[in-house]
């Protein structure tokens, strides 16, 4: 494959930061030449490492996915390109147990006596099939990004840290804690409400809207390591007898690497030797820059809650190069993801959707899009409700655009993007029909896949669908939508029986309309048929043709044509409103449509 080192495509966010990315990986490695080919000293093209980090404490929500989906994105356009490209997960599964979170299923409060404890020393919920509380979370999200096409390197801390693969690095970090705790102090506030606000003040002037931010995101309150009786420890030993990390490092000798520590919680206290314990790990504002440097990590994205002043990215820059002689990586700042109607997610609120949960209403190439489409510092939203039918028509018409070569560029590329990956196209839905017509014919066939047929096949006549499986998994994902989302006060039931006391009364122009709609129903019996028949009744009344434009119209016919398909809607559904008539009164069928509005 041939490599291109600069994207021509000034309009992609995606191709720019690859660029950077490339050119950040080559500074790197001067031996290196761009085309791959072996430098001067015998080095080739370096493997660019992209990287995210994601904490299983429960439900990995949308929110988290864009701390995968903006490296896989740059990843996958560097590949492209002929690099290679490790894009690394780091499963923070060694981190602590904090508290219980809402909306889970199979726990309960007593899962409170585990607060403290590593991820993967914890229970899974009740009924679950995996061994404790990371991997019973980790598995959801794997299956999610496997369906997304997203190609990764996992690494568990669990592993890592109990294996003694970072024995060096805490070694290290521990002999320059004294360095460690100086970098830090710049960046720590210490003022005491009793004394009046006084104290020690930030020595960095930041912006007070930006250190609101910071604290109401939780990343003021970071651990750091600080706050020990015995001086500053970077490191923070999980205790030997209850597992939890309530433990306070008393003494560390750096000759011998003897550690003394002690539990707050059981009251256990242990003597051991660093260099060879392997039961504790760095605090997060060291973890995370000893893994820059430890890994060669290119490119890692951050939340606004990382990027305050004093959190751990802007910190972390200073430790890995001045404790950990590393480079920080490329990091823009990502904005947070929405719902629909919700504000900004957060995990410990109970019901929060998860990529999974996205997968089952929409397609991956969809779900890819809205990640895509977006520049990792602008904020979306993700639709659970009626949205998603405007976003899939939305979709939709890109694809058209695409197919005719009319669509912007950075539009185009965003497509490429959503619909494959360097490794090959996603699955798709051979027959893509609208997703709100599809949605419609759930709601109103409930899943019966005979009468779903039966309408689909009518919706195009002269090139009919001949088996379900042509619209899936798009049908799949617009049932999905209407049996989870949709509540059942809203869902569509077909009259049994006509409403007789409304035929009745009925006016002359009533009852006119009626008839010319079903005379005119054998004729136009299809989607594009039935749609030119509903709208051009009124037009025929007022003495139109029923092919009038809306600028050879009256403003008059458009109230004409609401209050007939009100009318209609009375008559079919027992309200005025509903899935779009051409589409009802395919899935009503011509024999009941007559039964039902025969006056």
């Amino acid at each position: 494959m041939p490599i291109v080192a600069q994207s021509t495509d000034t309009t992609d966010w995606v191709s720019r930061y690859a660029d950077e990315v490339i050119a950040e990986s080559e500074r790197r490695a001067p031996g290196a030449k761009q085309d791959g080919t072996e430098g001067t000293d015998g080095a080739a093209a370096p493997v660019v490492v992209v990287a995210s980090g994601l904490s299983p404490s429960g439900p990995i929500h949308l929110g988290n996915l864009r701390e995968v989906m903006t490296p896989h994105l740059v990843a996958d356009e560097i590949r492209r390109r002929g690099y290679q490209v490790r894009h690394l997960i780091s499963w923070d599964d060694y981190d602590r147990y904090r508290k219980v979170p809402a909306g889970v299923p199979g726990i309960d409060e007593s899962w409170a006596e585990h607060i403290g404890k590593p991820l993967t020393s914890v229970p899974a919920p009740a009924g679950s099939a995996y061994p404790n509380w990371a991997e019973h979370f980790k598995a959801a999200m794997t299956a999610s990004l496997d369906e997304l096409g997203v190609e990764y390197d996992g690494i568990s801390q669990t592993e890592q840290y109990t294996s003694g693969a970072y024995r060096e690095q805490i070694l290290h970090a521990m002999k320059h804690r004294g360095d460690i705790d100086a970098i830090l102090d710049q960046y720590r506030t210490k003022k005491d409400p009793a004394k009046g606000g006084k104290g020690k003040q930030q020595q960095k002037p930041v912006d007070e809207a930006e250190l609101e931010a910071a604290e109401g995101s939780g990343a003021a309150s970071e651990d750091d390591g600080s706050g020990g009786t015995g001086g500053y420890y970077p490191y923070k030993p999980y205790c030997g007898q209850c597992e939890k990390d309530l433990t306070t490092v008393v003494s560390y000798d750096d000759e011998t690497t003897e550690l003394v520590y002690t539990c707050t919680a059981c009251g256990f206290d242990e003597t051991v030797l660093l260099s060879e314990f392997n039961r504790g790990k760095l605090v997060w504002k060291v973890d995370w820059p000893m893994r820059w440097a430890y890994e060669g990590v290119v490119f890692e994205p951050s939340g606004v809650d990382h990027s305050s002043p004093g959190s751990s990215f802007v910190v972390g820059g200073q430790i890995v190069r001045q404790i950990f002689d590393g480079v920080q990586p490329i990091g823009p700042m990502y904005a947070f993801v929405g719902i629909s109607g919700m504000a900004k997610m957060s995990s410990s609120k109970g019901g929060v959707p998860t990529p999974a949960d996205a997968l089952k209403i929409m397609e991956a190439p969809l779900l890819r899009w809205l990640y895509a489409r977006r520049k990792p510092n602008q904020s979306f939203k993700i639709a659970f409700d009626q949205e998603i039918q405007r976003l899939y028509d939305e979709w939709d018409k890109l694809e058209a655009k695409v197919a005719d070569g009319s669509a912007l560029p950075a539009d185009a590329a965003a497509h490429s993007r959503a619909v494959r990956t360097a490794a090959g196209e996603l699955p798709r839905t051979p027959r893509p029909l609208p997703y709100r017509t599809l949605a419609s014919v759930a709601d109103i066939t409930a899943g019966a896949e005979d009468q779903t047929l039966r309408i689909l096949r009518d919706l195009d006549p002269s090139d009919p669908i001949t088996s379900l499986d042509e619209t899936r998994p798009r049908l799949d994902r617009a049932e999905n939508w209407i049996t989870t989302q949709v509540p059942a006060e809203a869902r569509t039931i077909v009259r049994s029986e006509p409403d007789t006391e409304l035929l009745s009364s009925l006016d002359d122009a009533g009852r006119e309309s009626l008839r010319l709609l079903l005379e005119g129903l054998d004729s136009h019996w299809s989607l594009d048929g039935l749609t030119h028949l509903v709208y051009g009744v009124p037009k025929v009344q007022a003495g139109f043709s029923a092919d009038a434009t809306a600028k050879e119209l009256p403003a008059e016919i458009k109230v004409a044509q609401r209050s007939f398909f009100a009318l209609l809607y009375r008559l079919l559904v027992t309200r005025e409103t509903g899935p779009r008539l051409p589409t009802l009164l395919l899935a009503v069928g011509a024999d009941r449509v007559r039964k039902l509005l025969a006056a």
